[in-house]
């Protein structure tokens, strides 16, 4: 079975992430492809330079991250232009990570998507939508904890992603992921994963 993985930043949604994948999921993971073609030698640096400019490149040559997402809060077809190179990119190496890993006979395929529910096409390629839930105020103290972050770069992201109610709208299963302990949170992740993982 094919699931898609989503949530707001800050929600827990890698930590759920990790969970499925000790339950026997593959995880595909596409902010981490995003990162390995953005990262130093990565396939999409070329386009990004021609694009975008040196100023975006970091030492090492990866993309500067923080730079891009200034960028992108001041312009926005910045985040349009950076989409239009690394999704079809994406979308590539997303395929050849689920192939194999139906080839190797996973009874669980977890595509984590942080943009599923902004991305129309990723519903019609998952039979199921697991959404990690929780107050906005919880994900900005989570993320503004986090080294670089602030509570206005972290609200800033928040209003830049769906909603919760158009996350929920798009949901077969909802993890609400507000004051649970990591074994009460991982606990709700086996029972739903050994759920799934039974034919119908």
């Amino acid at each position: 079975m094919k699931i898609g993985l989503t949530g707001g930043i800050g929600s827990g949604k890698s930590t759920v992430a990790g969970f499925l994948r000790e339950a026997g999921a593959a995880l595909i993971d596409t902010d981490a492809i995003a990162r390995q073609l953005s990262g130093p030698g990565g396939a999409a640096m070329a386009a990004i330079a021609a694009e975008f400019g040196q100023a975006m490149l970091s030492p090492d040559g990866a993309l500067d991250r923080a730079a891009m997402r200034e960028l992108a809060f001041a312009d926005s077809s910045a985040k349009q232009r950076l989409e239009a190179i690394l999704h079809p990119l994406i979308g590539a190496q997303t395929r050849v990570e689920a192939d194999a890993a139906q080839a190797a006979g996973a009874a669980l395929i977890v595509f984590d998507v942080p943009l599923l529910v902004e991305s129309a096409r990723w519903r019609g390629r998952v039979e199921r939508v697991l959404v990690v839930d929780c107050s906005e105020q919880t994900q900005i103290a989570r993320v503004s904890a986090r080294p670089g972050w602030n509570a206005t770069s972290a609200a800033a992201v928040l209003a830049a992603q769906a909603s919760r109610a158009q996350r929920r709208a798009c949901a077969d299963a909802i993890i609400y992921n507000e004051g649970l302990s990591l074994d009460a949170l991982k606990a709700q992740v086996l029972t739903l994963a050994a759920q799934w993982r039974r034919p119908e």
